[in-house]
């Protein structure tokens, strides 16, 4: 099941949506919330807290104006009194093996992401260099203003359920925003992303 989710690729010719709930969506001290706050104007993070939410993650390939392969991870959560989403898009980089996640409407920050299977089968994502992109402006971000993301996902098959659970974490001031929960899948047909689920500018330099 983890192999399917993460298959979604335009050979396979599918999507992959989860619809679930998180259980918990927490943030760092005060401090914390004009930093995400200002990553929520161009849908990168959350800046608000709750407990069962309610959320959808759309998975769809479609090809980018550059001719790159690239999967959707959006995600949307029904969180009071606004709704919040977390918009990211993947693509692989053959030059250094790794894939690089774009983050936000605009695709202004490209995270290096490093990925490996847990003994349980599962999987575990962290985040690595981050570089931010603008027009001519482009410039490797410096992670004390940033985060780094700990991310796990596994499959119950008990409850036939997917379980994630992502942490970000600055290294001088500590945790900055997390949230666990769990969802299940559907694989609709696809070879192409609805434009809703598009960044509005895509970002070709890795």
């Amino acid at each position: 099941m983890m192999q399917r989710r993460f298959g979604v690729s335009l050979s396979a010719g599918y999507a992959c949506i989860g619809r679930g709930v998180m259980t918990r969506i927490r943030r760092g001290p005060w401090w914390t919330r004009p930093f995400l706050a200002l990553g929520r104007l161009r849908n990168i993070l959350v800046a608000d807290i709750g407990t069962d939410v309610p959320f959808v993650i759309e998975n769809f390939p479609y090809r980018d104006p550059g001719g790159r392969e690239t999967v959707t991870f959006v995600r949307q959560y029904a969180l009071s009194p606004r709704p919040a989403r977390f918009d990211a898009t993947m693509v692989f980089d053959p030059g250094r093996g790794i894939v690089v996640d774009y983050l936000g409407t605009h695709q202004h920050l490209a995270v290096d992401l490093e990925l490996e299977v847990d003994q349980e089968g599962g999987l575990i994502l962290r985040s690595g260099a981050q570089r931010f992109y603008e027009g001519p402006i482009a410039f490797r971000f410096p992670m004390l203003l940033s985060g780094h993301a700990l991310l796990r996902e596994r499959y119950d098959p008990e409850r036939e359920q997917f379980h994630v659970s992502l942490e970000v974490r600055n290294r001088a001031l500590g945790f900055l925003f997390g949230y666990e929960g769990w969802f299940v899948c559907e694989f609709p047909p696809a070879n192409d992303a609805p434009a809703r689920l598009k960044p509005r500018r895509h970002e070709t330099r890795l």
